[in-house]
């Protein structure tokens, strides 16, 4: 795996600096193509911007925070700790990256088999809620909260809370294992009272929610706290259905047990890598190769159109590499300032559409600086110089390519990294 020196010797790394300012900035303006699915629009927003050019209605503006990473995501290990009702649906599915889907013709023993969080229809008093720890704790901006084919079972109302919890704070709870066609003990009941969730803050207040239909299946909240945190209860009211719920913010790794000379995948998710500017995301969102974990197909991975000025015929020079005019590009803010000492790029899974080429610039911005830049969308006329850090570098399908100091072509601290692929293409994962 291809890590990044970082140096907290940096003076501009201090907590207090502007580093932290950049850390609490949206990515606006870094286009809000759904990078939750990697595609440019799912096919539930398509159908849902299509209903609502038929009606004549303004279609719903997305908020700025969905380019941030989802903190309470699965794949980023985060988990439910604690469902008070899984009898349609286990809570466990808020948490799937994937879209949620609908199978018309499958049930299971306790009913019709849905892609989510069911609860059974409450008949004692009370509400239905559980406990999520996020995957890594961090700054909460916004939450998303899908109700994709709930039309007739969606919770009415929703709230969030959340807290930021020691370890020594978490009592030991049952294993979630299998919960469909359950409901919570009267002993979890008992454990999960000392974590004492009723009295978190609240992030947002009991909101109604809008019915499960295509065209309004998605509603987001923005948070305004810049407190770091580790788990949220979500609440609904008073029983029912959410598809998928995701809790969108800048990740806060700490940083201080980390030596002068460690390595660290600094592009990572995991640890606050995000992408802040991409020229295409036409087939998939720069996005998706930040995640962790092993790419299953072409999905998992950024992938652009084909360059519509590609020449009637391709050549190549004496060096092999494609004479096409054009390139597509992607930024990327690193979690944290350092000196690029490796890089990974990624081809696995795209055997027919890999790019020929890549490199990578580098650049230092401060927190100023990067919202101007998201402001004009990094087309910026001058003020900003990309630095060469990797050459030119020919690309083969379907593999992983390794890059160490002896051809980085700079050996300074930076915070920005721009990938260029030449000309188009996907790729799965990139590491620094």
């Amino acid at each position: 795996m291809c890590k990044c020196v970082h140096t907290h010797m940096w003076p501009a790394c201090s907590q207090d600096g502007w580093w932290e300012q950049l850390q609490l900035l949206d990515a606006a303006d870094a286009g809000v193509e759904d990078i939750r699915t990697g595609s440019q629009t799912s096919a539930s927003a398509f159908t849902g911007k299509m209903a609502a050019h038929l009606k004549e209605e303004k279609t719903q503006v997305l908020p700025d925070f969905l380019n941030l990473n989802d903190l309470a995501c699965k794949t980023m290990g985060g988990k439910v700790l604690f469902a008070t009702d899984d009898f349609f649906a286990p809570a466990d599915n808020l948490l799937k990256k994937q879209n949620p889907e609908f199978k018309v013709d499958t049930f299971t023993a306790y009913g019709k088999w849905m892609d989510g969080w069911e609860t059974r229809r409450k008949r004692t008093p009370g509400h239905d809620w559980c406990i999520i720890q996020l995957g890594v704790p961090g700054t909460i901006h916004g939450f998303e909260v899908n109700t994709s084919f709930f039309a007739g079972n969606c919770a009415p109302r929703i709230s969030v809370q959340a807290a930021c919890l020691k370890q020594v704070e978490i009592p030991e709870l049952w294993p979630r294992g299998d919960r469909i066609g359950t409901a919570a003990s009267d002993e979890e009941f008992e454990a999960v009272k000392k974590m004492k969730s009723e009295e978190w803050n609240f992030l947002v207040p009991m909101t109604e929610l809008k019915p499960g239909s295509l065209d309004i299946s998605q509603s987001y909240f923005s948070a305004n706290s810049k407190q770091r945190w580790t788990h949220v209860r979500f609440n609904i009211y008073p029983d029912g259905g959410i598809a998928r719920f995701k809790v969108f913010g800048i990740i806060q790794k700490d940083w201080s047990a980390s030596g002068l000379n460690d390595l660290h995948d600094l592009v990572a998710m995991a640890n606050g890598g995000v992408c802040v500017g991409f020229s295409s995301t036409q087939l998939g969102h720069p996005q998706n190769i930040l995640w962790p974990g092993k790419a299953t197909s072409m999905k998992d991975g950024w992938e652009t159109a084909r360059r519509m000025d590609r020449p009637p015929v391709v050549k190549v020079d004496d060096k092999g590499i494609l004479l096409i005019p054009g390139h597509e590009w992607a930024v990327f803010r690193l979690a944290h300032p350092g000196i690029i000492t490796h890089i990974e790029i990624d081809t696995t899974h795209f055997k027919g559409n890999f790019p020929d080429t890549c490199q990578v610039e580098a650049c230092v911005l401060n927190a100023e600086e990067e919202k101007e830049c998201l402001t004009q969308k990094w087309n910026l006329k001058k003020g900003l110089k990309w630095i060469p850090l990797l050459s030119v570098a020919k690309l083969k399908p379907n593999k992983r390519h390794f890059f160490d100091g002896t051809v980085m072509q700079m050996q300074d601290a930076i915070t920005h990294v721009r990938l260029i692929i030449c000309p188009d293409g996907g790729t799965r994962i990139i590491q620094f």
